[in-house]
């Protein structure tokens, strides 16, 4: 008979404890009914002067259900703003002229009671790698609020962008659940419950410079 007792012993305990807290987690998260969050955006604007290029915007969202419900067991999450400026061309695809992205942690921790949120310009991984702010807050309200708001995050230099209505912006924000723990992508990748992003577009005119 064969035995698969050789295989079992050869596997990294690390990864049979992760994978078996994972598999935990996900039998006691609640039901929800299958729908997509969808992310508003409200209040984009693209301002310019002798210091740059500055975008500035409005998110309103609730987060999923399960969404919340593992972030109170301790499951962080990630979450991504883009912004990408695109200068028109008839003859092939739009030609990129600048890009930025904002990559966000929240976690919550349980023996202060509080919320981290780190920020920053490149994906940070469940190790916080790269991270060059830490904010902490008191309820996960504060915490989405600061996330929800971007106030002229410098997007490019003022010479690399013309505002003469050939050029515009596309502004994006998701949740990002590449970023999570390799197992638990099994439970959280393709399903609706934890969708949540949206996206706008903003064409750069005369009037829209500041």
């Amino acid at each position: 008979m064969d035995s698969f007792t050789p295989c079992w012993k050869n596997m990294r305990p690390k990864w049979v404890w992760l994978r078996l807290c994972v598999y935990l987690l996900l039998c006691h998260l609640p039901f929800a009914r299958a729908q997509s969050t969808l992310v508003e955006i409200n209040q984009m604007q693209i301002e310019r002067n002798e210091s740059g290029v500055f975008f500035s915007a409005n998110l309103k969202f609730e987060l999923p259900s399960l969404v919340e419900d593992a972030l109170h067991k301790g499951i962080p999450m990630f979450f991504v703003a883009e912004i990408e400026v695109l200068r028109d061309r008839w003859y092939w695809s739009d030609k990129s002229v600048a890009s930025q992205a904002r990559y966000m942690r929240l976690a919550y921790q349980p023996l202060t009671r509080r919320w981290r949120l780190n920020v920053g310009p490149t994906a940070m991984g469940n190790s916080g790698l790269g991270v060059v702010l830490n904010q902490n807050f008191e309820s996960l309200a504060d915490a989405l609020a600061n996330m929800q708001r971007f106030s002229r995050w410098r997007i490019a230099d003022t010479a690399d962008i013309d505002f003469d209505g050939k050029t515009h912006a596309e502004f994006s924000f998701r949740l990002d659940v590449s970023q999570l723990p390799r197992p638990f992508q099994i439970g959280a990748m393709g399903q609706s419950d934890w969708s949540l992003s949206g996206s706008r577009n903003l064409r750069l005119t005369p009037d829209a410079t500041k």
